[in-house]
């Protein structure tokens, strides 16, 4: 199994400290940084798998290093922010930080956090190898189809379904927007003229339970009433 190399860059060393202690006990690798322009120095020496980043730093704060690493690095960036730097924390996001936790954190919140954005990580580093082999993979938002390993996964997460289930999401997501009819999804899945589309609304209450956070509330699989269903990512 591979070993993550983190970064720590906060000039609290207390807290700087504390965060290496809980993720060397997690079998992390540990570099540490007292702000933006040491922790620049880190990356150029030391092959880097997610940073943790403090906003309010000296010399260089979070938000510069953030913007800098992102000229040339893809791995994930967790912004610490104080609950008085709600401004910084959403510019953070926006200059490419992928999540935020607010000081104080509990240690479970934390690894949380690194270990969602790490499961991210690792699938958009093997959606990129395997992209680069030619095979057929279709993503909207967190949702992952790989036609060719016959896999799903939400958020890095594997999904497991049934074959008429894959083939159903497959359909949809490969035209992101797009409506299906019932007869059009049974006639595409089934290969034959439509019988009884009842049991597409089956299916699709089937795939909802596995795909969404909250299936009454879909996130991805939309239906569109009097016309069919859609894959389509919501708006934040």
């Amino acid at each position: 199994m591979e070993q993550y190399s983190i970064l720590i860059v906060e000039d609290d060393k207390e807290i700087r400290d504390g965060i290496e202690i809980l993720l060397r006990n997690q079998d992390y690798m540990v570099y540490k940084a007292a702000d933006g322009i040491e922790g620049l120095k880190v990356l150029e020496e030391h092959e880097i798998h997610l940073a943790i980043i403090d906003i309010m730093m000296p010399r260089m704060n979070g938000i510069n290093m953030t913007m800098r690493l992102r000229e040339k690095y893809e791995f994930p960036v967790i912004m610490l922010s104080a609950k008085s730097e709600e401004t910084d924390k959403v510019m953070g996001l926006n200059i490419g930080a992928d999540d935020y936790v607010t000081k104080p954190f509990t240690p479970l919140e934390l690894m949380a956090r690194i270990n969602s954005q790490l499961r991210r990580y690792t699938r958009f580093s093997s959606r990129k190898q395997q992209e680069n082999k030619g095979e057929r993979i279709y993503c909207v938002g967190g949702l992952e189809l790989n036609e060719d390993t016959v896999e799903v996964f939400v958020d890095g997460n594997p999904v497991k379904m049934t074959p008429i289930e894959f083939k159903i999401l497959a359909l949809l997501i490969k035209t992101p927007g797009r409506v299906y009819s019932t007869d059009e999804i049974y006639e595409r899945v089934w290969n034959e003229k439509p019988i009884n589309t009842d049991t597409i609304m089956v299916h699709v209450r089937n795939i909802r339970d596995k795909i969404e956070i909250n299936p009454r509330e879909p996130e991805y699989l939309k239906v569109v009433w009097g016309v069919g269903y859609k894959i389509e990512k919501q708006s934040s």
